[in-house]
């Protein structure tokens, strides 16, 4: 199966492993990945955005 390139927000939270009200926390403070609104109301996630998010979050190692 292709890899898509936009996550749907049910595909982001099954990946994330969190609820639905974390992720509009996280929006609500700017610290969810970049998202589109459609038309429907509903939620998509750009997969190269979401791999942004994710390597932004990424912790240094310590020296």
């Amino acid at each position: 199966m292709p890899r898509k390139d936009f996550l749907t927000l049910d595909e982001f939270l099954e990946e994330q492993e969190v609820p639905r009200s974390t992720f509009f926390r996280w929006k609500a403070q700017g610290k969810a990945p970049v998202c589109y609104k459609l038309p429907n109301r509903e939620i998509r996630i750009r997969r190269t955005q979401y791999e942004a998010w994710l390597n932004s979050l990424e912790e240094q190692s310590a020296a």
